[in-house]
């Protein structure tokens, strides 16, 4: 077994015996006596830009995941470093966006509350905001994360599930943070949003194999309206295409249908139909309702945003999110 994962499942099977009584702190409403109106200025902040912005919504939940796979839900991955060698900066978050709108409702939050509430809640409540704004579904976000002042470019790299993934690379990143096959099947629903770089999915198109050649599990004439009219070479890291084309704006099931048809734009989005339980998982989402989707989404939302959170004395708030010691 390569180090480095049973390293990691060390530390997740540790990681099982705390996470109870870690979540148990976070709780409904914890700023109501502290900070009576922070999570309508976090809602405020969201509707009145995310209109002009909905991308924002794609954006803002990718950012939320990035955090909470790295050293928990904590707002390490807002952390700016002077060195370079911060979250953002590993290659997984190089196409992050949000930064400065996190930053934004920082401010607003500081001028109401000062020292109050976390760049980790508002990482949270902001992307469950921008999502609902948008027409997607609405989960529940305790509160009470506290803020880390560790982020390292490495464990971003090691712990943030690439695009290029297989199913066991999957299994086991998601395993680590105490998620299993159906989260992974629903958390992947969010790529029902949003666009992602030609450069996270060029080498299915062109280097499949590191000698050339495409990716099989591709639809031939996705790759080659992708090759023709998005992504002319392997080395563009600069156009977008949408992960959901035609309904990118719309939070829907469309996603899985695209998946089946291999048109899946990662490896990673393939990988799905590779495994019996996930694929499974897949099918039992398309016989039922949108609503229903949104219901178990929601429920792998809430999960996730659990991940090894910090509160009380565990970790800070920032009064700056881009900086460690603030």
């Amino acid at each position: 077994m390569n180090c480095l994962i049973a390293i990691a499942l060390s530390v997740s099977f540790f990681l099982v015996g705390i996470v109870g009584p870690i979540q148990a702190q976070l709780q409904m409403n914890f700023y109501a006596n502290s900070c009576p109106n922070a999570e309508k200025i976090v809602q405020d902040f969201v509707s009145n830009h995310v209109s002009n912005a909905p991308s924002l919504a794609a954006a803002l939940i990718r950012m939320h995941f990035h955090d909470c796979f790295v050293r928990g839900c904590d707002g390490s991955v807002l952390i700016n470093s002077t060195s370079g060698n911060a979250e953002r900066d590993a290659t997984p978050n190089l196409t992050v966006r949000g930064f400065g709108f996190i930053d934004a409702i920082k401010s607003v939050l500081e001028a109401q509350c000062p020292g109050i509430v976390s760049c980790a809640d508002i990482i949270a409540l902001a992307s469950r905001d921008a999502v609902v704004f948008t027409g997607g579904p609405n989960w529940s976000v305790p509160t009470g994360r506290r803020d880390g002042r560790i982020s390292n470019a490495a464990e971003a790299l090691a712990n943030i599930p690439p695009p290029t993934s297989n199913i066991t690379n999957l299994q086991t990143l998601f395993a680590n943070q105490g998620l299993d096959l159906k989260d992974l099947v629903l958390l992947s629903g969010a790529h029902t949003i949003g666009v992602s770089h030609c450069s996270s999915f060029t080498n299915r198109l062109y280097n499949f194999t590191g000698r050339g050649g495409q990716d099989p599990a591709l639809d031939s004439e996705y790759a080659a309206n992708l090759k023709s009219r998005k992504c002319p070479s392997l080395n563009d890291n600069k156009t977008i295409v949408e992960m959901d084309p035609g309904s990118r704006k719309t939070f829907d099931l469309s996603y899985y249908q695209l998946v089946l048809k291999r048109r899946g734009l990662f490896q990673s989005d393939s990988a799905l139909t590779t495994n019996p339980t996930t694929l499974s998982n897949i099918n039992r989402i398309l016989t039922g309702s949108v609503g229903s989707f949104f219901s178990e989404f929601a429920k792998s939302m809430e999960k996730m945003g659990r991940i090894n959170v910090k509160t009380g004395s565990a970790g800070v708030v920032r009064r700056q999110c881009s900086v460690a010691n603030s």
